[in-house]
């Protein structure tokens, strides 16, 4: 019998992370979980690898590269578990990871989701960029975390070593209830990659669940393992759906300030990217995921329905009121502990 927490990873061209990090997993999680692999149609080893070296593995075999969102809905739809725990391949796991998310989703029913701490692979003693120690929203939808605001990284000094509620959890290390995940529909297999977890934790959040950091876990992660941070493709895919969200999750009254607001913002950002960054490409990009945006929304209108008429709460504490570029940039508030309340 299956055990009640499914470790599913999806993997995409990645033998060279699974073949390093993936025995971290099995070692410190058989006891308490049943780890899958589900590949999204590589083209290298990975398979043989995993059929050759780690028969204990559960292998899920996608037909094509779904993406990291439709890519964990095909495979999870084959898993029966109580809980999912959604892992990146470039994850170290440690001693014990486990126990504090189980023991906290089992005597909090109310709690839909957590993450541990992420930690840096590369500088062990640092946060990592992905999802640090949980995740925030300002006012017009930019996202930041206990630990790491823009590229401002902190030292994990323990500052943060306190379970919090959050707004979204990293989709490096998230666990969640099987039956919140399908009763939001998962995560949404349009967006294929970016932003897709934070979508989903705030659709959950409307519906008045919890979704929780417990620092008491830790693991590892190397970040960036499919695009580096300044890359055409991700920037098109994160302006496009981080609007996209804004669009099915902001309260009626919210919508059209934040999004003419996000109009101005977006375009000073591609221009800046441009004029200072000399970045032809991110500057196209942005320019491109407006159009997209623009032409698809309509495709979202029956979810944003749907996503308010579930609405329990007005207003969310973890989505702050203020504007995070300025606080940042003209304040220099470069911390999350010197951020407004």
């Amino acid at each position: 019998m299956d055990k009640k927490v499914a470790i599913v990873i999806l993997n995409w061209n990645g033998e060279k992370m699974l073949k390093e990090y993936l025995p971290s997993v099995i070692q410190y999680s058989r006891d308490e979980a049943t780890v899958y692999v589900a590949d999204n149609a590589s083209a290298d080893g990975s398979l043989a690898l995993l059929r050759q070296h780690f028969p204990e593995v559960k292998l899920i075999v996608l037909d094509k590269n779904w993406g990291f969102a439709e890519g964990y809905n095909k495979a999870l739809q084959q898993i029966e578990a109580e809980y999912y725990l959604l892992l990146n391949s470039d994850i170290e796991v440690t001693h014990h990871w486990l126990t504090p998310m189980i023991e906290y989703l089992d005597s909090h029913p109310d709690v839909a989701a957590c993450q541990p701490k992420l930690l840096s692979v590369f500088d062990r003693d640092h946060f990592e960029y992905a999802g640090a120690s949980g995740g925030f929203l300002d006012r017009y939808g930019y996202p930041f975390c206990r630990g790491r605001i823009f590229e401002t990284v902190e030292a994990d000094n323990g500052q943060y070593d306190y379970q919090s509620d959050c707004l979204w959890a990293t989709g490096a290390a998230l666990m969640i209830r099987s039956k919140d995940y399908w009763s939001v529909d998962g995560l949404d297999g349009r967006f294929f990659a970016h932003n897709e977890e934070i979508d989903l934790c705030w659709r959950l959040r409307i519906r008045g669940r919890r979704v929780v950091c417990l620092p008491e876990s830790y693991v590892y992660h190397v970040g960036g393992g499919t695009l580096p941070k300044s890359n055409p493709m991700k920037t098109f895919l994160n302006f496009r759906n981080n609007l996209t969200m804004l669009y099915k999750c902001l309260p009626e009254e919210d919508l059209k300030p934040v999004m003419r607001w996000r109009w101005l913002l977006d375009y000073l950002a591609a221009w800046e990217m441009l004029i200072l960054k000399r970045n032809v490409g991110d500057f196209k990009a942005v320019y491109r995921a407006r159009r997209a945006f623009k032409r698809w929304k309509k495709d979202f209108a029956d979810d944003r329905r749907r996503i308010q008429a579930g609405r329990v709460a007005k207003t969310i504490p973890e989505q702050r009121s203020f504007s995070l570029l300025w606080q940042y940039y003209v304040k220099g508030r470069k911390l999350f502990s010197t951020l407004p309340e």
